[in-house]
């Protein structure tokens, strides 16, 4: 350490991977072993020569484990500033402790549990843990920390290599406190469960890689997990079956695009790209999904992102690769066949999402200056006990079918967002105008350019249409359905030129603003 090599190895820890092996390393290096309660009893039974707590503090282990370590013979161990404390440490008898090795009761895998009670939550609440921890990293110039099984290894070459340095010391530290104050993190999120918002609110992330870049290559990023999102089912614990590491704008876009694939029950696909789903589809298996997903906008989707919410099949990436170039496709499962033709595209990055999509964060986190802004996710879905018919008309089986694909679509289209839909797939999308009869005219202009027929279809919008414009511009298409949030001052004016064209329109009374 700063003056001297490890003498003293206090060992306290939950999680006993590698602990054996770890510490007969640590005493064939000539340390004497300390340890407590679990720990001591796992070493005991393999063999390894140690020194429990109670044989330095005098006591036992009380209160059904609650009090073990927190005792000042442990603590002064842990805390001495070695020349400056001497003479505490020769007053007291005080053995000083080197390396402390400790991690935490694991609370919020239990409080995760189904049916978990509050007594078991409280019981999971590690406090002389904490406190050793957290007494080693403030002492790390004399002190090592370690709380990962993973850093045993390193620590043990290093050890070897007499460069248990200040600067390796310190690193460590940081990591103890980081663990520490996520651990404290979980607890005070557990006993805030109750207030959506509550006064103080806490967000503790783990770091999983360094990105190559963000949105831009000048901007540097790194992929975060929650605590929740190590469950399968989420973009952070998808596994890379082949292909280079995905980019900041590949995670987003794939994020994006299973938020909208899976809000279907149906096999379905969903082309994304910058964000805007450009072709989304649902059919009875996935190659048909796809090539009516592919055929709303065939230019957008080149380099665009494929997500599946059924199993991605041998003949379904044939036909993808023959059709285009694409960046990444996403399936819950990614079969032996498909795997096979992947590989005559090396470059094709593929993600097996292993579980059916996971939306673990119930409320939305976006950076502003200065702060954060907080909402809950928009899950909303279609409430057909609240939709009103508005007009003459009422929309045919089938035109009711495609204004609920239409309108699930709409939701994860950025605003103003317009939906034209017809046989549960797109036929043209506009997306992220300042206004909407514009995305109106875009959405009409992609469903011509890509030769797809109008007449017959339908047409979702996100929020309500101010004017009746957007309402003409439909119709001249051949628009034969609208669904819309409705609830402005100019509705009626809206639903008479929607009478006039002969149209049936819905009114939902829900808006769907995606910014």
């Amino acid at each position: 350490m700063a003056s001297r090599a490890p003498q003293t190895v206090l060992l306290s820890v939950y999680d006993k991977s590698e602990l054996v092996e770890f510490s007969r390393k640590l005493h064939a290096l000539g340390c004497t072993l300390l340890a407590s309660g679990g720990t001591a009893a796992a070493l005991d039974d393999a063999g390894v020569n140690l020194v429990t707590i109670e044989q330095i503090t005098g006591f036992p282990s009380m209160m059904d484990g609650r009090i073990k370590t927190l005792h000042p013979l442990v603590h002064g161990g842990i805390l001495s500033r070695r020349e400056k404390d001497h003479d505490d440490v020769l007053k007291y008898r005080i053995k000083e402790i080197d390396i402390v090795v400790v991690n935490l009761y694991p609370f919020s895998s239990v409080v995760s549990r189904e049916g978990c009670s509050h007594d078991v939550a409280i019981e999971n609440i590690d406090i002389g843990g904490v406190a050793l921890i957290r007494a080693g990293a403030k002492n790390h110039e004399h002190v090592l920390v370690v709380v990962d099984p993973s850093d045993y290894s390193e620590v043990i070459t290093r050890f070897q290599g007499e460069s248990l340095d200040e600067d390796f010391r310190y690193h460590m530290a940081a990591k103890a406190f980081a663990h520490v104050a996520s651990y404290d993190v979980a607890i005070a999120k557990y006993f805030s469960r109750s207030h959506k918002f509550p006064e103080t609110s806490f967000l503790a992330l783990t770091k999983t890689r360094d990105l190559r870049y963000g949105e831009n290559p000048h901007q540097d990023a790194a992929l975060y997990s929650t605590d929740d999102s190590n469950r399968r089912g989420t973009v952070v614990s998808a596994s890379l079956l082949q292909g280079k590491q995905l980019s900041y704008n590949n995670i987003a876009d794939v994020d994006a695009a299973l938020e909208c694939v899976y809000c279907f029950e149906e096999a379905a696909c969903v082309i994304v790209k910058h964000g805007n789903p450009c072709g989304v589809a649902i059919s009875t298996n996935a190659e048909q999904a796809y090539l009516k997903a592919f055929a709303t906008d065939a230019t957008s989707a080149f380099g665009g992102i494929l997500a599946f919410n059924v199993p991605l099949d041998g003949d379904t990436l044939k036909v993808i690769i023959e059709n285009q170039f694409v960046e990444v496709i996403i399936a819950p499962r990614v079969d032996v066949t498909a795997r096979q033709v992947a590989k005559q595209r090396k470059s094709l990055r593929i993600l097996e999402l292993g579980a059916p999509f996971s939306l673990t964060n119930k409320l939305q986190c976006r950076h502003v200056s200065g702060g954060y802004l907080l909402q809950d996710a928009d899950t909303q879905t279609l409430d057909s006990g609240s939709t009103k018919c508005v007009t003459d008309r009422a929309p045919s089986k089938k035109e009711l079918a495609d204004l609920e694909f239409a309108w699930e679509v709409a939701r994860y289209v950025k605003s103003n967002a317009i939906v034209i839909a017809k046989e549960k797939s797109t036929v043209g999308i506009g997306a992220g105008q300042m206004s909407r009869v514009v995305s109106a005219k875009i959405a009409t202009m992609k469903a011509q350019e890509a030769g797809l027929q109008m007449v017959g279809a339908v047409l979702a919008s996100d929020a309500a249409f101010p004017f009746r414009d957007g309402i003409d511009t439909a119709a001249a298409a051949g628009i034969s359905a609208v669904i819309q949030p409705g609830g402005l001052r100019r509705d009626q004016e809206v639903i008479d030129a929607a009478n006039e064209s002969g149209m049936a329109m819905l009114f939902t009374g829900v808006r769907h603003f995606r910014h």
